[in-house]
């Protein structure tokens, strides 16, 4: 493990940014660019347009360590290059910003209230390409839709029964039981994922880290006791599908949560605007995220 970036992780101020949508949720990341499914004609053509988008932000002047601790990858993207170099490299080496890797196949359908991971059949071989590209660690997301205990315990011994074989390839995993932001019991379903959590937490060897990223809670700094645990490195939110303002106002309201967020980074942002405009509109949006993030 890197040192220097386990420094950046564990103290630095500042937020991780998602650039991390895979093939099922690509199409709508490019709608909200403003390029519709009409304008490609194949996967390959859509994941060409996507990395020119996430080269855009990448290469912004606003896209900088001094607000951006990390960014989160897909497959695709990470051994896609930038300048000449490897996507989770050029953001190593010339950027300073933390890489880690989405390395989850999608979710199964919904049981007991969950949505499961896939099986991760290639994890081996992605972890050894994570290596390579001087990757910090991974990110790997399931689903919430209702406070049923036996699906989130189910949830989330998956997400640590694979952390804890990731921690064993000198990575940090970042666990993402995302609880659904509109379940009418998301209340209810946080308090049986804090336990969950806090049960495989006390069950790791000290000297292990990971992260979690979760949903912004309905009770504020509800989650802030296990910023305390041993083996918690950061506790970052994800958007969820809030809009950015509300998204940065929840934020806000807890201590010690950092932002990885996708949409709300992303928001406004158009292919088709001016370099002046595209700047001006992803400054700002980084920095009231940024200043959100202060702890």
């Amino acid at each position: 493990m890197n040192n220097t970036q386990l420094l950046k992780m564990s103290s630095g101020q500042g937020f991780i940014a998602a650039l991390d949508q895979s093939g099922g949720s690509t199409p709508k990341a490019l709608k909200l660019y403003g390029i519709e499914e009409l304008e490609y004609n194949n996967s390959s053509e859509m994941y060409n347009l996507i990395h020119e988008m996430r080269t855009r932000i990448i290469k912004s002047s606003a896209f900088n360590s001094k607000r951006i601790l990390a960014a989160i990858l897909f497959e695709n993207t990470m051994l896609r290059q930038i300048d000449g170099l490897p996507t989770a490299i050029y953001l190593w080496e010339k950027l300073q910003i933390v890489p880690f890797l989405k390395i989850d196949k999608g979710l199964c359908s919904s049981e007991n209230q969950v949505q499961l991971l896939k099986p991760i059949s290639d994890l081996e071989t992605s972890l050894k390409l994570a290596k390579e590209n001087k990757i910090f660690g991974t990110k790997m997301r399931s689903v919430i839709n209702g406070a049923n205990n036996i699906g989130i315990k189910d949830l989330v011994d998956q997400q640590f029964d694979i952390g804890e074989e990731i921690l064993s390839h000198g990575l940090v995993p970042i666990i993402e039981p995302e609880v659904d932001i509109t379940i009418p019991d998301k209340k209810e379903a946080e308090d049986y994922l804090y336990d969950n959590i806090k049960r495989r937490l006390d069950r790791i060897e000290p000297s292990k880290k990971v992260m979690l990223k979760l949903s912004l809670p309905e009770h504020d700094n509800f989650y802030e006791p296990l910023t305390q645990h041993p083996n918690i490195l950061r506790i970052v939110a994800l958007s969820g599908g809030f809009e950015k303002k509300i998204a940065v106002d929840r934020l806000r309201q807890n201590n010690k949560m950092i932002a990885s967020f996708s949409r709300a980074l992303t928001e406004g942002l158009k292919s088709s605007s001016p370099e002046k405009e595209f700047e001006e509109q992803l400054d700002q949006t980084i920095q009231s995220i940024f200043e959100a993030s202060l702890t």
